[in-house]
């Protein structure tokens, strides 16, 4: 009999959510991501991405329909787990 951990390539996400505004300009491990159309599309895409992130070795997730960074994530999801800094730059938030 198949188990269902063998097969299901689903991305669960776990830790206790958090506002962006909570971490800015504070250092974090990009652990983990998800990337999803939003029924509330407010940016351009119509997506929204989960975070995954770990900050002072509590693990955290955040929600947000930052078209930077959901552009930063799909071009560096390769490269995950990473430390990065979200930075908030005018209006919109970025990773450095």
């Amino acid at each position: 009999m198949k188990k269902f951990s063998d097969f299901a390539k689903e991305n669960i996400l776990d830790g206790d959510k958090t506002k962006i505004d909570d971490v800015l300009n504070k250092e974090i491990e990009i652990i983990g991501y998800s990337i999803k159309n939003s029924r509330f599309s407010k940016n351009k895409n119509g997506e929204y991405l989960t975070l995954q992130i770990n900050l002072n070795g509590e693990k955290y997730i955040i929600f947000t329909g930052s078209d930077v960074l959901i552009e930063q994530i799909k071009k560096y999801q390769n490269e995950i787990p990473f430390l990065a800094t979200i930075r908030k730059i005018n209006k919109y938030y970025s990773l450095s």
